[in-house]
């Protein structure tokens, strides 16, 4: 129970200090150009562990009947936002997948233990149930500063391409984090992805 009440005070916190500095961007002229929204290329392989996923869960990785261009956030929105990322962050304890089920890569839904796609794919499942539109809710691949591979969940806003992150408590603007984007879900089927184009000056370092 104290943990739970230091997540609400830092949710509550956070809306005030984070919610102002995102601009709003009219969700129905959303324009590709800005860079708040991450440009998306060709489509590209899924990653292997999203493919076992999808194959153990396929009504979650069915076609979206329609899409959404970008959730329009309000103060309740933004404060939801923030309780599921602080909220799965706070609970559920990063273990790899080695330790956890013996192979190298293993998408699931966290029982208290899980890595960062598992945290990921909690954080969308309780937007989901919470009444976020599933095509605005993207698993993504990125890449740290040192090479190695990592998966957060892109909320497509009004604000922008938003990352919640197992490793940063704070969400940001897609342009804002260290990470090196390589591809997300596609927003009209979670089943493909397609690759992000990312030209910002991030020194990634090779595998």
């Amino acid at each position: 129970m104290p943990h739970n009440n230091k997540i609400i005070v830092f949710v509550a916190a956070a809306v005030v200090t984070l919610f102002a500095s995102l601009p709003p961007v009219n969700a129905a002229q959303i324009d590709i150009a800005n860079p708040a929204f991450a440009e998306i290329a060709s489509t590209t392989s899924i990653p292997v562990g999203a493919a076992e996923f999808c194959r153990s869960h396929r009504a979650e990785c069915a076609p979206n009947a329609s899409v959404v261009d970008a959730v329009a956030l309000d103060d309740a929105l933004w404060t939801q936002l923030l309780q599921v990322n602080a909220t799965v962050n706070g609970t559920v304890v990063p273990v790899t997948d080695e330790q956890l089920y013996q192979v190298a890569e293993f998408w699931t839904y966290p029982q208290g233990y899980g890595d960062c796609e598992d945290i990921a794919l909690e954080k969308r499942r309780a937007l989901i149930d919470a009444g976020w539109d599933p095509s605005t809710l993207l698993m993504a691949v990125v890449r740290e500063a040192n090479g190695n591979g990592h998966a957060v969940l892109m909320v497509r806003t009004d604000r922008g391409d938003l990352v919640l992150d197992n490793q940063d408590g704070m969400i940001l603007v897609w342009t804002d984090t260290a990470y090196r984007f390589v591809k997300r879900q596609s927003q009209s089927n979670p089943s493909q992805w397609v690759d992000i184009v990312d030209n910002r000056g991030i020194a990634v370092a090779a595998n």
